[in-house]
């Protein structure tokens, strides 16, 4: 049986010159975002975000939830793949990174389908569960603070419909998942969360090794 191929850095370019379906607003994104401070470390992958594109277009979403802007990279991509009549509702703590966001989003011509919201995570999902109600968005992409993660897990669950889809970001979290010294609080959450993530019959689970851990769940 073949195991997981180690990606070197040759290899990883042979996988993105065969796959990444490139064009100027994102390469211009992603350069504008590389300068920025950690901008690097934040920045969805290119071809996750192509991905999370696809997932959205395997789903039909036509309510996709964000939980993280940062500089609208994903958000670009996952607008990209709903229908003209979709909604992204995009969520961010601060109203700065949004703003970088917005120039690219109005280039793509997909600003008329993306609301940003501004305030903690928490509170929004709570708002989003009034307004939208239980069981309305087909999919939400969480990629924000980590220590939250159980919080914006439950809630996503709630908001999603059945045969929904959740998408966490990071849940391998630069390796230091495996770190028994490792016991900050966004490390303690993400590798208990992976845990219980694990026995939730609530859902079907996938983890995908790719960029820094994609756990799939889909709402049963």
């Amino acid at each position: 049986m073949a195991q997981q191929t180690e990606f070197s850095t040759a290899l990883l370019d042979y996988v993105r010159t065969v796959s990444l379906r490139d064009d100027e607003i994102l390469s211009d994104l992603r350069r504008e975002t590389v300068e920025l401070p950690m901008g690097q470390a934040m920045q969805v992958m290119a071809e996750e975000a192509q991905f999370l594109a696809l997932l959205v277009g395997l789903t039909g979403a036509r309510t996709v939830v964000e939980i993280g802007t940062f500089t609208g990279y994903s958000t670009l991509c996952m607008a990209r793949a709903m229908p003209v009549n979709g909604r992204l509702i995009t969520v961010d703590i601060s109203e700065k990174w949004p703003m970088i966001a917005e120039p690219y989003w109005k280039r793509a011509a997909v600003a008329d389908r993306i609301e940003t919201r501004i305030g903690p995570a928490a509170d929004v999902l709570t708002t989003l569960l009034t307004e939208l109600g239980p069981d309305s968005a087909d999919l939400v992409f969480v990629d924000a603070d980590k220590v939250g993660y159980p919080l914006y897990y439950e809630k996503a669950l709630r908001l999603v419909r059945p045969g929904g889809l959740i998408v966490l970001d990071n849940t391998v979290f630069f390796g230091r998942v495996l770190d028994d010294s490792a016991r900050d609080t966004d490390t303690v959450a993400v590798r208990e969360l992976n845990a219980a993530l694990l026995h939730d019959d609530r859902v079907d689970l996938a983890m995908l090794s790719m960029a820094d851990g994609l756990t799939l769940a889909v709402k049963r």
